[in-house]
């Protein structure tokens, strides 16, 4: 289902928060650290207005490009968090451009009407599935500047130019361990109530999404348990990280992709 449930003020605050986005990232030299931030904000709580339309409106759709837009829209809200308790995080150019594309990418694609037959409380256990997303996604990105920490230590280049390397560690492994708790409770929660959520014979399925789903969980499982009693870290444990998080991406987003785009059916 394509553009068929966004109103005019959805198309309006979407094109303009690609706009916002797109700013800092394309004029990168030639806005301040302060105009880029007003920018940004900007962008952000447009974002957050479009989502708003589309998940809480008179008809709530959801799918693929919605869960990235969230995803994307929780990413930017945590990192501007931190960002004013470590300043030294490096310029996230990457993260406006990445947040222009899922905002256009959840006009273009607004998802499915949520199922009639679901309980009031699907949103919430949607809302667990999406902020499970959003914090592995933020993971990733601190295994990325982890990655770069490393790289400059190893090219002896200036060691103060962004955080300290067991901080962004430290902060990589909080956001997995609390992610992890999140993508448990939602399988949990799948498997116990999935009729409830979802309606009679749309519960808990071995389909792509669940096998996905819980290969994901026990990647993140083995990564802690790796952690924990064996002590891994560097590329092994940035490399395990990255593959549940490739695992949750074709779980939800990857499987919704495929069927309402490519197969062009209804979930």
């Amino acid at each position: 289902m394509i553009l068929a449930s966004v109103p005019p003020l959805g198309l309006i605050l979407s094109v303009l928060a690609a706009a916002a986005y797109a700013l800092p990232a394309v004029r990168t030299t030639h806005l301040s650290d302060s105009g880029a931030r007003v920018w940004v904000a900007a962008a952000w709580l447009m974002h957050g207005s479009v989502l708003a339309l589309t998940l809480l409106g008179e008809q709530p759709h959801f799918g693929f490009a919605p869960a990235m837009s969230v995803t994307a829209w929780l990413v930017a809200a945590v990192y501007a968090v931190e960002s004013q308790i470590y300043p030294q995080l490096p310029t996230r150019w990457t993260l406006c451009v990445v947040g222009a594309v899922a905002v256009l990418a959840a006009f273009f694609f607004p998802g499915n009407p949520m199922p009639a037959a679901a309980s009031a409380w699907l949103a919430l256990h949607l809302a667990f599935g999406v902020a499970c997303y959003g914090l592995f996604g933020i993971a990733v990105v601190h295994a990325w500047f982890m990655t770069r920490a490393e790289a400059r230590i190893r090219h002896a280049e200036d060691p103060h130019s962004g955080l300290p390397l067991l901080t962004l560690e430290r902060l990589t492994y909080r956001f997995v361990a609390a992610g992890f708790v999140l993508l448990s409770a939602t399988l949990l929660a799948g498997f116990l109530f999935g009729d409830a959520l979802y309606g009679h014979g749309h519960g808990w399925r071995w389909d792509h999404k669940t096998v996905f789903s819980t290969l994901s969980w026990l990647t993140f499982a083995l990564l802690l348990v790796g952690r924990t009693a064996f002590g891994w870290r560097g590329k092994r444990a940035v490399h395990v990280l990255y593959a549940g998080s490739a695992f949750l991406l074709l779980a939800y987003v990857g499987s919704r992709f495929v069927t309402e785009i490519i197969l062009g059916r209804t979930p």
